[in-house]
């Protein structure tokens, strides 16, 4: 009996491991996947080592992390379409480890930004109430707390149906860290629009499934070509909204790559519809595979 208990709490303690799954056993997924959440920490850390950082470098730091929130945070909800366009059911362990990543990111990024301040409570206060983009960066990092302290077990089950509405705002705290991420970066949005474009695909995924539509290769790919479309148009209007350029020049850069054949000049919207164009591949090679051995097994006809 005593035995038992004590491997009934090492399988316990275990599962607090981040590389371990529910049971307690290594998972190589989830053991990767924290790898790579550690990947830009260090990163982070070796450049302020070496003095890499430039002539700011709590500035270079705060900019750092704040990009990473992001790109985590797309990466985080591209679980569950990926989940479903793979039919890879494990996909579903790392959400938990990723969203937790994204909070402890976004806790770095107020963090270093509090240090570069100086701890000036008043001025860091009035900073964030005076300024519209740290005013909505602030609002998106409180949700982003609020989702990682109610994502264990435990307030799963105290929340009950509650707790899914609460987790659905992460779409419209991914918004705001997007807006929050466009306005930092002033003149040059090529990431922030990289991102919010990657972000539309994932919510036009989530459109099919959420609408019953059909998902197969030539709709995803269709999917991947508009979502490349809004992403241009999401860039040319920015510009046209900040800067007073014109929103059709803009616009019509994206075929600079097709006019002059120069692969340098790839945009945002470009990306975002080889990204989607690959997704569709694979979802339709992983469909051809699956229907191979169903017909092998087919009993030959005379």
């Amino acid at each position: 009996m005593r035995g038992h208990d004590v491997s009934h709490r090492r399988a316990s303690v275990t599962t607090w491991l981040p590389w371990a799954d529910r049971q307690g056993r290594f998972s190589a997924l989830r053991a990767v996947a924290f790898a790579l959440l550690l990947v830009p920490a260090l990163l982070l850390l070796h450049a302020a080592w070496m003095h890499q950082l430039g002539s700011k470098p709590w500035t270079e730091a705060i900019h750092q992390t704040g990009t990473w929130t992001v790109r985590l945070l797309v990466a985080t909800l591209a679980i569950s379409p990926f989940r479903r366009l793979f039919d890879w059911g494990k996909l579903i362990g790392i959400r938990r480890m990723l969203g937790l990543g994204v909070m402890s990111y976004a806790l770095g990024h107020l963090a270093l930004y509090c240090i570069d301040m100086a701890f000036d409570w008043g001025l860091i206060v009035s900073e964030i109430v005076k300024r519209f983009y740290l005013t909505i960066g602030f609002v998106a990092l409180i949700g982003l707390v609020a989702l990682g302290a109610t994502s264990t077990d435990g307030m799963i089950r105290r929340l009950g149906k509650s707790w899914q509405r609460l987790h659905n705002l992460v779409y419209p705290i991914a918004m705001l860290a997007l807006l929050h991420f466009a306005l930092q970066s002033k003149i040059d949005v090529t990431e922030p629009v990289l991102m919010s474009g990657l972000f539309l695909l994932l919510m036009l995924y989530r459109g099919l499934y959420r609408w019953k539509l059909p998902v197969s290769a030539p709709i995803l790919a269709g999917t991947a070509l508009l979502a490349g479309l809004l992403t241009a148009g999401l860039e040319a209007g920015w510009y046209a909204a900040t800067s007073g350029v014109s929103a059709w020049l803009v616009f019509q850069a994206n075929a600079d790559i097709l006019t002059y054949q120069d692969y340098a000049s790839l945009r945002p919207a470009h990306w975002v519809a080889l990204a989607g164009l690959l997704v569709a591949l694979g979802h339709g090679l992983r469909v051809r595979k699956a229907r191979q051995p169903r017909q092998a097994r087919r009993p030959a006809t005379a």
